[in-house]
């Protein structure tokens, strides 16, 4: 069972999400706007949040601007505008996942069973890392810290998001192999990729702009045209 944050203006489906959700055995806190929602989270934290966009008050960008200030907690924005624009600005601020309206309520339901199930994953990994495992790891002018998820590029450190960070570690650990998107979707969001593969995009433009020393000819993170991403060797 976990605690999830429902942010949704539109009282009816903001109670149908909650009625499914529970059924599923979550505990689930209602807002149905951005202040309201700040608000509940200062009382106390959840372990997911459905993010409306569009809302009154706080809209939904803001909102997930300020709980990522303080909190990884992931974050799947619910939108109803279709320009990939909005999509991309709103993984930019640090939505780890979105999903268009209208959707149907088990798409929904398995994006955060797929979510939950890789923080316990990562939880177990991280409970049974050896001393190798947690070593950093250097690739070229980066310094990865595991343990503490941390970046540095020489003796700047790097701000990553939670999903950037896990997205750069795989990469890292694995030099000079190729992973397409929908892989990349499957390990680093763990979910099947159900042809929605613009979040890596989004991701690794993001990250090469924070580590490339020239973004629009990145030498850290490659593309292979047609197959996927590697990080170089």
């Amino acid at each position: 069972m976990a605690r999830i944050l429902v942010v949704e203006d539109e009282a009816s489906l903001r109670s149908t999400i909650a009625y499914n959700l529970r059924r599923e055995g979550h505990e689930v806190v209602l807002a149905e706007d951005g202040e309201q929602a700040l608000a509940l989270w200062a009382r106390s934290p959840a372990d997911v949040v459905l993010l409306d966009l569009m809302l009154p008050r706080l809209d939904g960008l803001e909102v997930c601007r300020r709980l990522r200030q303080q909190s990884g907690v992931p974050i799947v924005m619910l939108t109803a505008r279709t320009d990939e624009i909005d999509r991309v600005v709103g993984l930019e601020v640090g939505a780890d996942d979105y999903v268009t309206k209208p959707f149907s309520m088990r798409e929904l339901l398995a994006r955060v069973k797929a979510i939950l199930r890789r923080r316990a994953l990562l939880q177990e990994e991280l409970g049974r890392q050896s001393a190798t495992e947690s070593a950093p790891i250097l690739r070229g002018p980066l310094r990865i810290e595991p343990a503490r998820r941390r970046v540095f590029r020489g003796d700047r450190e790097i701000a990553l998001k939670p999903k950037e960070f896990d997205l750069l570690l795989h990469l890292a650990r694995h030099p000079g192999q190729v992973f397409s998107p929908e892989q990349l979707i499957e390990v680093v969001w763990g979910y099947d990729a159900l042809g929605e593969t613009g979040t890596v995009r989004v991701h690794i433009r993001s990250l090469r702009e924070k580590l490339e020393d020239d973004p629009s000819n990145p030498t850290l993170i490659e593309t292979v045209r047609g197959v996927g991403y590697r990080m170089a060797d």
